[in-house]
């Protein structure tokens, strides 16, 4: 009993910390949350001041078994899951689980910003208790997302398609995406002409350099048509130049702060093209621990997830003494440089920095691998920096004017600007300047250039006039790491959730990658049009972000968190009674359920995916809504209760008469309430003797427990159902002669498919397959994608247009193997533009 239980996130910085502590403790992976609300219900009593159904994740039911017994064997149990909102809420669900399982522990709560042998032992000599306020705040934030996604994604469901989700912060990014999109469409692009000219000394040195015209006749040059620059070369035609003034200045630039979560990210992004949560990966293992072969492994930065610029007074003092020795007195501030992080920021954390300032980048080449690598340059870089003198500049502006027939005029005026380093400051660690924000895919005018020395009233002589002709152009849009920096700037989400947010806007396809920037897809600006027009105040910027507010207000004790979820609650309420549409009326909805109570034989609960339906259950979902509970019923919900009462007609006498007289007659024809054509049933009845591919036989099924349950088709299935008939023509029996019973209708006239028949018989002749390749959550395997078309041919004796494009592209990827083969291509025309994409990878 003498020894004590540690309980961390992740194993890997289990095994770092159980290096530093020693034998005396028994550290334990916990692997991330252990509770967390239920998957398949709500999970919350909203009636009962938002009390939360915990229950321990499926996942972690053998890692939860393993803790509570390693407790039992220890007096005291010491969590030290992070240090941020998430990890004290872990600490809390480890405390009450370990409580319930076996009562009587002491416990501690440690928290360490860095995972070095010092910060450790300082940590666990000195434990607290766990704050309570700061898993109140996890705890609203997580029921609020709870709520929002339970209760809006099925809006998506009902009106765009089933799968979809949306979320109170998700929703948000999505908006800033689409925003944008829409504001780079309707953008008009506009001509104009920027004008120069490349000038240079009469005496030495004479190496040109470029001006622009800045001014005419006194006035800024805008110059938007091509008469107008036309007029203006013929103009300057054989005039000459002359220096009409010159201004020196000293410009500074002073020291960047270290990294915050979402600078870090952008900077990562800048540098390497890593994604966001690539960054956070790469810096999880750098904090968690790396073993570099001396004294074990240790943590090489501080925490990752962080808005905070504070750093402690020892890592300070050690970087200005780190400064003072690698660069000099002159790069060391007289005093140290510090910087005011945002209001909300949480001061108790410490920006992103190095745990140790004399462990150099290059100190750590080749024992680490090349992404953390570059990475932790990256943070030391920015840290050193932070605590170095500024970067001063001498600039120099000169004015040009010209010359007409020996008179100086000013109706033209030129000028050029050049900056020389006068003294690097904190450039010396940085090495080049850091990118400057809100300038992303703007190209400079200018490079930058050296001018040589001048004199006021110095003649120049114009080696070439310049004119080129330009387009404004739309706003950029978002890269995932730019869109983390305009969700910080706008105060929406947190640290811990800006990749989290970006990737599920991946995940769901709202979003694609192209060129490293974000495009909504047009399921994703579907979905966005869709919440904007029923849900705009829930999911607008300033509102997410006056939440953020309240959930920080929540962590420092300033609001009971049932409180700020009530008050949230009843505005929520009414846009979602708004976004479901009209009340349907009391007596229409008495009407029908009474209609329906001679309904006795019910059909069987259908399953399709993960979810089950059953119209039984609907009915009494409705009956308890607006007899119960008494709120109101929607009018969409009244449509569907009768869309329901009209498949069971038989049982219910006047259903129709009555859906008529309620002004509904539209829904007798919708093929929910039509029921399922005969002909329908006739073809899913021919494909029961049918051997189908798995995809094509759940399809079927699925249309087959629609149609059994009395519900018709729709166009774009029964469409569907028809191509599966019409490609296994030659495996059904009794088909030939049934067209028009099976109202089949004429089959297309695609020719004759002479392509896929080469094409499958060169790839017969692969025997090495590339390996299969993961694309998000889809498998992309060439030698099963071959066979399951090779399959297809044999049935139907054709492949789609489609297919037969990605045939090629996959014969020109393994040419290599296929002998004679651009003889082959020649002779069946196999475009070049396949083997372009092919090469490419595509």
């Amino acid at each position: 009993m003498s020894k004590s239980l540690v309980i961390v996130e992740s194993p890997a910085k289990a095994k770092t910390i159980g290096k530093i502590l020693g034998k005396e403790y028994v550290v334990k992976s916990s692997k991330g949350h252990v509770r967390d609300l239920p998957i398949n219900r709500l999970g919350v009593d909203v009636d009962k001041g938002f009390a939360a159904e915990y229950e321990v994740v499926a996942s972690r039911r053998t890692v939860v078994d393993e803790l509570c017994k390693a407790a039992k064997d220890c007096e005291a149990v010491y969590l030290c899951p992070d240090p941020d909102r998430e990890g004290e809420a872990i600490a809390w669900h480890l405390k009450c689980i370990l409580d319930e399982a076996d009562a009587g522990h002491v416990f501690h709560r440690v928290r360490y910003n860095e995972i070095t042998p010092r910060a450790v032992r300082e940590a666990f000599a000195h434990p607290g208790e766990i704050d309570m306020h700061r898993v109140d705040a996890q705890q609203a934030r997580r029921v609020l997302d709870r709520i929002v996604g339970y209760k809006v994604s099925p809006l998506l469901w009902r009106r765009i398609r089933r799968g979809l989700s949306a979320g109170r912060v998700q929703s948000v990014a999505l908006k800033l995406v689409c925003d944008r999109e829409r504001e780079i469409r309707a953008f008009v692009s506009e001509m104009y002409w920027v004008m120069g000219a490349m000038a240079r000394k009469l005496t030495a040195p004479q190496d040109p350099f470029r001006v622009r015209l800045a001014k005419l006749a006194g006035a800024k040059a805008e110059i938007k048509t091509a008469e107008q620059a036309e007029t203006i070369r013929r103009e300057l035609a054989g005039r000459e130049l002359c220096v009409a003034a010159i201004r020196n200045r000293e410009v500074t630039r002073r020291a960047p702060p270290p990294f915050i979560t979402s600078a870090l990210q952008q900077a990562a992004s800048n540098a390497f093209g890593f994604s966001p949560s690539r960054t956070m990966s790469l810096a999880q293992r750098l904090y968690e621990g790396v073993d570099l072969g001396d004294d074990g492994p240790s943590g090489l930065i501080t925490y990752m997830r962080t808005d905070s610029f504070n750093v402690s007074n020892d890592a300070r003092e050690a970087c200005r003494e780190f400064v003072a020795g690698a660069f000099g007195a002159e790069y060391l501030p007289e005093k140290p440089n510090f910087y005011k992080s945002r209001s909300s920021a949480q001061e108790a954390h410490e920006a992103i920095r190095p745990t140790d300032v004399r462990r150099t980048p290059e100190s750590l080449r080749g024992r680490i691998e090349d992404p953390e690598w570059k990475l932790y340059s990256l943070i030391w870089r920015r840290f050193v920096a932070s605590q170095m003198t500024p970067a001063r500049f001498d600039q120099k502006t000169i004015d040009v004017a010209t010359i007409a027939a020996g008179v100086q005029r000013d109706d033209y005026l030129f000028s050029a600007t050049s900056s020389d380093v006068k003294f690097p400051g904190f450039l010396k660690a940085t090495g080049v300047p850091e990118p400057q924000p809100g300038r992303e895919g703007e190209g400079g005018e200018e490079d930058e250039q050296r001018i040589p020395p001048l004199e006021v009233g110095e003649r120049l002589e114009c080696v070439e006039w310049l004119s080129e002709m330009k387009q404004t152009q739309p706003p950029p849009r978002f890269s995932e790491a730019s869109l983390v920096r305009e969700l910080e700037r706008n105060g929406v989400g947190r640290p811990s959730t800006y990749a989290s947010t970006v990737g599920t806007l991946n995940d769901r396809k709202y979003v694609i990658r192209e060129k490293r920037t974000l495009a909504p897809t047009e399921l994703g600006l579907k979905v966005d049009d869709m919440l904007r027009e029923n849900l705009a105040a829930l999911f607008d910027v300033h509102f997410t972000a006056q939440m953020e507010g309240k959930l920080d207000a929540v962590e420092r004790g300033e609001v009971e968190w049932p409180k700020m979820l009530e008050d949230f609650y009843a505005r929520f309420q009414e846009w979602m009674a708004a976004a479901r549409g009209p009340a349907a009326g009391d007596d229409n909805v008495r009407r029908v359920l009474a209609a329906m109570e001679t309904i006795k034989e019910w059909a069987p609960e259908e399953v399709r995916g993960k979810r089950k339906y059953s119209d039984r259950k609907f009915v009494d979902s409705v009956v308890k809504q607006g007899l119960d509970d008494k709120r109101p019923v929607s009018q969409r919900q009244l449509e569907t209760l009768m869309k329901i009462a009209l498949r069971y007609r038989e049982q219910a006498p006047g259903i129709e008469a009555l859906v008529s007289d309620l002004g509904a007659a539209h829904i007798l024809t919708a093929p929910d309430a039509a029921g399922p054509r005969e002909s329908t049933m006739k073809k899913l009845a021919l494909l029961k003797s049918v051997e189908l591919d798995e995809s094509t036989t759940a399809f079927v099924a699925s249309l087959r427990a629609r149609a059994e349950g009395g519900r018709g088709l729709s166009e774009a299935q029964c469409s569907a159902l028809d191509k599966v008939i019409r490609r296994n023509a030659a495996r059904i029996q009794g088909l030939e002669g049934m067209e028009a019973e099976l109202e089949l209708g004429a089959v297309p006239d695609e020719g004759p498919d002479t392509q896929s028949g080469p094409l499958l018989d060169a790839t017969k002749r692969v025997t090495t397959w590339k390996d299969p390749v993961k694309r998000g959550r889809r498998v992309f395997d060439d030698k099963d994608f071959d066979a399951s078309l090779r399959a297809q041919f044999e049935r139907s004796g054709r492949l789609s247009p489609k297919q037969r494009a990605a045939m090629q592209r996959m014969v020109f990827r393994y040419r290599d193997q296929v002998p004679d083969f651009e003889a082959l291509a020649q002779r069946h025309g196999w475009t070049t533009a396949r083997r372009k994409m092919a090469d490419a990878g595509e």
